[in-house]
């Protein structure tokens, strides 16, 4: 569904993405981890179209996004921080960017109906905590039933209970046949959703392979402990 082949990015003369190649396909959970400054916000961007590769090339079901953003439509993003109007209120916010759509599509409401957010529409986006704002971006990033979805940190400032329902929605998405990117630095919350993991440091892929297998590679049960081991295998390698 979505190939990245050989993506290079440079700011000026810094290097964030060297020689990325990396296949996805639908109906798996994809966890995109890595430390700071790894380039997964920088390869995020590339697929979305909001950073131009400096070299190679992303297909999305076999077409170039070159010149091509029809696919974007068929992408739901969440963002780590929602930069929403501040004086608009929650409902406008939705109006608006349903208003930006194909109104003739059936709109995804679980999420609206699982977080009560039909209790909250006069509320002003600037007023709102750091985890209700999650709340509207999780619910716009499922509206229009994509087949692709792009989560980066998607349970930050979310209360156990509303982690929990956004993993559910995950899950049943992927039954689905979708394809669902998730990026995070909290490894034990990607434990039990995602079945691939993409490691990237300094801006090279170190590990891309299934979850399990990295698990019986490394004799390790929980995720976090089985990067830990093959980080430090990789270490005494230098």
């Amino acid at each position: 569904m979505i190939t990245f082949s050989k993506i290079h990015k440079k700011f000026d003369k810094y290097e964030v993405l060297k020689d990325i190649n990396l296949e996805f396909k639908e109906g798996n959970i994809i966890g995109l981890i890595g430390p700071n400054a790894s380039g997964k916000t920088t390869l995020i961007k590339t697929l979305l179209g909001m950073v131009v590769p400096t070299s190679g090339d992303i297909l999305f079901m076999d077409k170039s996004i070159k010149k091509d953003w029809e696919y974007r439509n068929h992408i739901g993003y969440m963002p780590q921080i929602g930069r929403y109007p501040e004086n608009m209120t929650i409902g406008q916010v939705f109006e608006m960017i349903e208003d930006l759509r194909d109104k003739r599509q059936e709109p995804d409401k679980d999420l609206f109906r699982s977080y009560n957010l039909g209790t909250l529409l006069q509320k002003r986006m600037g007023t709102l905590s750091g985890g209700t704002r999650q709340k509207v971006s999780a619910y716009l990033a499922f509206l229009f039933d994509p087949k692709v979805l792009v989560l980066d940190e998607p349970t930050a400032g979310l209360d156990p209970l509303s982690s929990l329902k956004l993993k559910e929605k995950i899950i049943k998405e992927k039954e689905k046949g979708k394809l669902i990117i998730i990026s995070s630095h909290i490894l034990s919350e990607l434990d039990d959703v995602v079945n691939q993991i993409v490691y990237l440091e300094e801006g090279k892929v170190i590990v891309d392979q299934p979850i399990d297998e990295l698990k019986a590679e490394t004799q390790r049960s929980k995720l976090s402990e089985a990067i830990a081991v093959l980080m430090e295998k990789s270490s005494k390698q230098y």
